[in-house]
């Protein structure tokens, strides 16, 4: 089943592009990523969009996406909230719109 990974962010000022560099081509090759797109939401503000082939496929990616987190983790400001400088969700497609 089909499933989908959100996770928000909080650019420091000034490394936007280091952020969005960080992300480029690092996907490519994630067995089971459909599609992958970043959208900035705000100032500073940016979530990355996943669609994978299963909830197990995305669980198998963790170590490639903690590894990338970690190569631009210095980017990134706290979001507060106890939450750190990642505010992540995911879960299967219930209903398919289009």
């Amino acid at each position: 089943m089909t499933a989908f990974n959100v996770v928000r962010f909080k650019v420091k000022p000034g490394m936007e592009a280091t952020f969005l560099d960080a992300h480029r081509g690092v996907a490519g090759n994630w067995a089971g990523l459909r599609h992958a797109n970043i959208i900035q939401s705000g100032e500073g503000r940016y979530c990355i969009v996943a669609e994978w082939d299963s909830m197990d496929a995305m669980a198998a990616s963790r170590p490639q996406m903690i590894a990338t987190l970690d190569s631009f983790r210095a980017t990134l400001e706290d979001l507060g909230g106890g939450l750190g400088v990642t505010d992540p969700v995911a879960g299967s497609v219930v209903l398919a719109l289009k």
